[in-house]
């Protein structure tokens, strides 16, 4: 039931932030080289890394996804007429919400060290 719960929460969270977001940086860009400046500066610091308010809502788009990702995919696995025994089902939902951390903390670290270069 959580991971259900999980999967709908993820799923608006992700179109109602995500939207504003663009919506956000859509109009800054387009008002000019100021309001852009300003936008930029919420996320980043000067040195044009991402400061803490970048990566907090950076890092839970992408933990949203993966879990939003995952938990959709065990849906259709359910949907098809599998994965009902109790342990398997318990099973599948412990490996999305694991699944989906391992998943952003592979992606951060590729993003962080250095993307594989």
């Amino acid at each position: 039931m959580l991971v259900s719960i999980l999967h709908r929460a993820t799923g608006s969270g992700m179109a109602t932030v995500g939207t504003v977001v663009l919506v956000w940086w859509l109009m800054a860009a387009a008002s000019g080289a100021e309001a852009y400046a300003r936008f930029l500066d919420v996320f980043t610091l000067s040195s044009g890394s991402l400061n803490i308010v970048g990566y907090i809502l950076l890092v839970g788009l992408t933990l949203s996804f993966f879990q939003h990702m995952l938990s959709g995919v065990r849906h259709l696995v359910m949907d098809v007429g599998a994965n009902f025994e109790l342990r398997s089902n318990k099973r599948s939902a412990l490996m999305t919400m694991a699944g989906s951390i391992l998943l952003t903390a592979i992606l951060w670290a590729w993003i962080l060290l250095g993307r594989g270069a």
